[in-house]
């Protein structure tokens, strides 16, 4: 704790600061439940994606086998174009939303291409939009979780830090200031009768 000057401009100073600190605790104490409460949120969600992109995978695995097949080039009509992604705000946090993957068109002859491929690029196209969506979630995580880590922070610096110091900071200047008032009476008191002795004095 700095040193402290024990004066009624630094009492009202350190009172100000307080009320300053008692103002914006609650509001502190607010975005990092806000926080968890998302980072739980995306962490359920992704947990949720991985899951379904597990189930994407085994479900695919069942007939890769069929990629292998001549004149079959997928590739082409599964390469995505552009994600598609929106915004959205979280406790004063800017956080990127997955929306959706656009994919060139698929133009291929139904006559010379097998059965199969309608079903393949649909589940493949599937599978790479939940990939796309776990990377944004997994940067929102980061993002939410470093934001957290600096609230706490802060949260903690006015907690066990600021409150006190300034609360114990008023508490020394009040007793200084008492005593000082007390020492200015006592001071007055034997002025007071040093007079009335001298007075006496004179009149006897």
């Amino acid at each position: 704790m700095a040193k402290i000057k024990l004066t009624k401009g630094e009492l009202k100073r350190e009172r100000d600061s307080l009320k300053r600190y008692e103002r914006y605790l609650p509001i502190l104490q607010l975005k990092k439940q806000q926080l968890q409460m998302e980072i739980l949120r995306e962490v359920r969600a992704i947990e949720e994606k991985r899951l379904a992109e597990a189930e994407a995978r085994k479900a695919i695995g069942a007939w890769a086998g069929l990629l292998a097949e001549p004149g079959v080039e997928i590739k082409s009509w599964v390469r995505s174009k552009r994600v598609v992604t929106g915004s959205k705000n979280i406790a004063g946090v800017d956080l990127v939303v997955f929306e959706g993957v656009e994919f060139d068109d698929t133009e291929y002859d139904l006559f010379l291409t097998p059965l199969w491929l309608d079903g393949a690029i649909e589940s493949l196209r599937g599978l790479i939009k939940l990939l796309e969506e776990i990377v944004l979630i997994e940067s929102s995580i980061r993002i939410l979780r470093q934001e957290l880590r600096v609230t706490t922070q802060r949260v903690n610096l006015f907690e066990k830090v600021k409150i006190p110091e300034a609360e114990e900071a008023i508490r020394l200047i009040k007793v200084y200031i008492g005593d000082q008032m007390a020492n200015a009476v006592g001071r007055s008191k034997i002025a007071k009768r040093k007079i009335e002795a001298a007075e006496e004095a004179l009149v006897a």
